[in-house]
């Protein structure tokens, strides 16, 4: 799969964003920011967690 560069990530971003508010109310878009915010912020979570437990030696569920 080819990489996005940074321009072409922000504005595919930002399209889907206007797509996505152009369909929906402003609850159902409230929703949705709550929801993908709490999903990047749990991403974060299990990727922070796989490179603390790969530099200590250990597996992310913390067994050697």
């Amino acid at each position: 799969m080819r990489s996005l560069n940074s321009c072409e990530l922000t504005v595919s971003i930002t399209a889907a964003a206007n797509a996505l508010a152009a369909q929906l109310t402003n609850d159902q878009l409230n929703l949705l920011g709550v929801v993908l915010t709490q999903l990047g912020d749990t991403l974060f979570t299990i990727a922070t967690t796989r490179e603390l437990c790969a530099s200590s030696g250990e597996n992310a569920s913390g067994k050697p």
